[in-house]
């Protein structure tokens, strides 16, 4: 239905590429005013161009408590309220694999992929409660928030985390009114995605449909995902279809965790045959 979100406020981290792009034009589709903090300023300033009235951007690395603090003021300034928090901005982190991940590292990593919910939990609920309203915390999780081998260690062990404090931000918040819910992408190709990789940001588009035509079939659902399914994902969360939802983490993967497609059942069943076949000999 058009207009699920009028009326409503949103704050967006990482909100001028990839999925926070696509929840933003979302958000405004559906009537929304977005406040977009990022540290990509030309995209910033591109998106208020675009959505005049409807979106105002400010600087915002996450990392900072004090401006994940000031992107919740600078909406309630700009817009007069705050109604959503998305805690969506996120990076690779340090990518050594587990017997090279340093403290240093580790800690950067887990300051920007769980320190920053910690902060978009903080200061939005604490707007909540000052208005005396309920409200809605939506946060990026991960395929690896549930297993390991789907990234680096260091992301891996950051976005199991994120659950804990999706769970722990129901108990606590909960009886304010304020939800804490969680998303957890399947194979959405993004600049997040590809810069470890090797890959430049301009070069997402080309990898995404070479990518596609590579695993499309290793999908439950036949195709990679897109940033528009997290985004209506996001947009349920954020409506009031969803006000008796709070503490879960939604995967949206096209089927990818549900479904192995490991050979592993297979390998195990031929090793069976071969090893009767030579008892038999």
């Amino acid at each position: 239905m058009a207009g699920e979100l009028s009326g409503k406020v949103a704050v967006i981290t990482g909100g001028t590429s990839g999925i926070g792009l696509g929840t933003v034009e979302l958000f405004v589709e559906e009537g929304a005013k977005v406040v977009v903090g990022d540290v990509q300023d030309d995209l910033g300033a591109e998106l208020e161009k675009r959505f005049p009235g409807d979106v105002s951007y400010r600087h915002a690395d996450v990392t900072d408590d004090d401006q994940v603090e000031g992107l919740v003021a600078h909406a309630v300034a700009t817009f007069g309220r705050l109604d959503v928090m998305f805690n969506n901005a996120g990076a690779g982190g340090d990518q050594s694999p587990i017997l090279e991940l340093g403290s240093a590292g580790l800690d950067r990593t887990l300051r920007l992929l769980t320190g920053a919910v910690v902060a978009g939990h903080r200061f939005a609920a604490r707007q909540f409660i000052a208005q005396g309203t309920a409200g809605s915390i939506i946060t990026t999780a991960s395929g690896a928030s549930f297993e390991g081998g789907w990234s680096s260690a260091g992301y891996t062990i950051a976005k199991h985390a994120v659950l804990g404090v999706i769970r722990q931000a129901a108990g606590e918040l909960g009886g304010y009114g304020i939800r804490s819910n969680a998303i957890a992408p399947g194979i959405i190709v993004t600049p997040i995605m590809t810069k470890p990789l090797g890959l430049s940001p301009e070069r997402t588009e080309e990898f995404r449909q070479f990518l596609s035509n590579r695993l499309d079939g290793s999908q439950a659902l036949g195709r990679v995902g897109q940033p528009r399914d997290i985004a209506q994902a996001a947009l349920f969360l954020a409506s009031d279809r969803s006000t008796w939802i709070t503490g879960t983490t939604l995967p949206v993967d096209g089927g990818l965790l549900a479904v192995t497609h490991s050979t592993l059942y297979g390998d195990i069943g031929a090793a069976a045959r071969d090893y009767l076949g030579g008892s038999a000999a």
